[in-house]
């Protein structure tokens, strides 16, 4: 649901295969937004007010920021990134690197662990990291359990 905004991102470019333009990547960058206002959407027409769609609305919205405040939408830094989008973007990023892509082969698991764990403290919270690090066979685990199927 993170990426519910995507659905609103031009078919082509959901799916190419090669690096995006500068203009692409801009349309690209507006799907964190965009899921942020269809999940408001959704809640206001169906009268909802729950934790649920507030905890999906942020993850939604801020799943791209970074620790170090180079991430998007809003340029949020630390702990102005709702903890909810703090722990997607770090299992988006896992999830990211181990499934293949047309683009891109699957990296493995520890090239992707030495990934995240130099990521600590610049586009991670290095709280989150550290929790990962000592999981992390457990990610292996549960993505070998659940293999990408195309």
């Amino acid at each position: 649901m993170h990426d519910i905004g995507k659905m609103r991102v031009p078919l082509d470019l959901n799916i190419k295969s090669s690096a995006l333009s500068s203009e692409e990547f801009e349309t690209m960058v507006q799907h964190a937004e965009w899921g942020k206002d269809a999940l408001e959407l959704a809640e206001h027409h169906c009268g909802l007010d729950s934790k649920l769609l507030n905890f999906a609305k942020e993850i939604a919205y801020s799943h791209h920021e970074r620790w170090n405040g180079s991430g998007y939408p809003q340029g949020l830094k630390g702990n102005e990134i709702p903890v909810s989008a703090r722990l997607m973007a770090l299992a988006d990023v896992y999830d990211g690197l181990i499934t293949p892509k047309s683009y891109k082969p699957a990296m493995s698991h520890a090239d992707t662990v030495e990934i995240i764990r130099e990521s600590r403290d610049n586009l991670f919270d290095p709280v989150l990291v550290d929790a990962f690090l000592e999981k992390e066979s457990e990610f292996k685990m549960i993505a070998a359990h659940y293999p990408i199927v195309s």
